[in-house]
C-alpha cells in the first residue's frame, strides 16, 4: 500500500495543500485565500479530514517563524507584518487537529526542497530558491538539506544599493523602508509606479530599475551562500522579459571581480526559472514529510 503525505503551504497571499506522494502523484489539492488564521487553518483541516489520513504533513509557512523545536514557540509565525497573524500557532493546531506527525519550515526553504528534489534543482549540491512576489524570500539548500541557523535566512531584508537621486521611493517595509523587500517586491513596485506589476507595460521604466534591484539581491546571496544554481520564481518574475533582464546585470555589478562563466557566458543555466512552478512548495511541503518519516 502506498504511503501518502501531506503538504501545506501557507503563503502571504494563498494557502495551498495537496496530498500524494510527488509531482506524479498528487491524489486531491486545494488552493484558497490566506484570510485569518483560525479561518486558513480550519480550511486546511477541513481538507485534509476528508481525504486519507497522510502518514505525516510537511508545512511551509510564510514568516518569520520558529523553527527551534526546543522552543515553546514552535511552530508559530512570530513578527511578521500580516496583520493577525503574529504569534499565530500553525504547527501545533494542524499536529493537534488532524493527529499526525508535522514537519514545519519556511515557505521558501519548502520550495527549494522540491526543486531539489524533483525540479530544477536536481542534481546540485547546493541550490537557492529565490522568490519575488508579494514580499521576497528565499530558501537555501547546502548539501542537500535546508539551510537552518540562530534564525531562519531572511534575504528580503538585506540592504541593497539604493540611488535616491534615481529613484526617490522610500520604500514600502513597514519595518525597514528601503530595504530589498522594500524596494522590489509587488507591492513596493504598485507602491512606486501606482499600478500592480501586472498592469505595467513590458517598456516601463519600472522593469529596468526592477532587475537591477534584484540582481543585486541575488549577488549579496552568491557572494554569501554561493549556490550552484539560482532558481528564481514569484508573481514578479513571472513577466517573460524580466528573467533575461536580471540575467544581463551581474557581469556589469561585478566588474569581473568573480572569474566564473555561471555568472558570465553561462548564466542562462545558474540563474533560471522554477521546474515545479506555483507548486513548488506544496510539493517541498510533501517531501519534507516524505523525509521526516525516512
Amino acid at each position: 500500500m502506498v504511503k501518502l503525505y501531506g503538504g501545506v503551504e501557507t503563503g502571504g497571499t494563498w494557502c495551498v495543500c495537496a496530498l500524494g506522494t510527488g509531482p506524479d502523484d498528487v491524489r486531491a489539492r486545494t488552493q484558497f485565500p490566506t484570510t485569518s488564521p483560525e479561518e486558513t487553518l480550519e480550511r486546511i483541516v477541513e481538507f485534509f479530514r476528508g481525504q486519507p489520513s497522510p502518514e505525516a504533513l510537511g508545512v511551509g509557512s510564510f514568516g518569520p517563524v520558529d523553527l527551534d523545536r526546543d522552543s515553546p514557540m514552535w511552530g508559530h509565525v512570530t513578527t511578521t507584518p500580516k496583520p493577525g497573524w503574529q504569534r499565530a500557532p500553525v504547527a501545533t493546531v494542524l499536529r493537534d487537529r488532524l493527529n499526525v506527525p508535522v514537519v514545519f519550515d519556511t515557505d521558501v526553504n519548502a520550495a527549494a526542497v522540491g526543486e531539489h528534489r524533483w525540479g530544477a534543482g536536481q542534481g546540485h549540491a547546493s541550490v537557492c530558491y529565490l522568490t519575488v512576489g508579494t514580499g521576497i524570500g528565499a530558501g537555501l539548500i547546502i548539501n542537500g538539506k535546508p539551510v537552518h541557523g540562530l534564525v531562519h535566512p531572511e534575504v528580503g531584508h538585506l540592504r541593497i544599493p539604493h540611488d535616491t537621486g534615481r529613484d526617490p521611493f522610500r520604500g514600502n517595509c513597514p519595518v525597514h523602508g528601503d530595504c530589498w523587500e522594500g524596494l522590489a517586491s509587488g507591492p513596493a513596485m504598485a507602491a512606486r509606479w501606482g499600478n500592480p506589476p501586472s498592469e505595467l507595460v513590458d517598456d516601463h521604466p519600472g522593469w529596468p530599475l526592477e532587475a537591477e534591484y534584484v540582481a543585486h539581491g541575488i549577488l549579496s546571496i552568491v557572494c554569501v551562500a554561493s549556490p550552484h544554481r539560482v532558481i528564481a520564481g514569484g508573481g514578479v518574475l513571472q513577466r517573460p522579459r524580466l528573467l533575461p533582464m536580471i540575467r544581463d546585470r551581474p557581469r556589469d555589478v561585478l566588474g569581473g571581480y568573480l572569474d566564473t562563466p555561471m555568472l558570465g557566458v553561462d548564466i542562462e543555466d545558474y540563474l533560471v526559472a522554477p521546474a515545479l512552478g506555483d507548486d513548488a512548495g506544496v510539493l517541498g511541503a510533501i517531501a519534507l514529510a516524505q523525509a521526516a518519516e525516512s
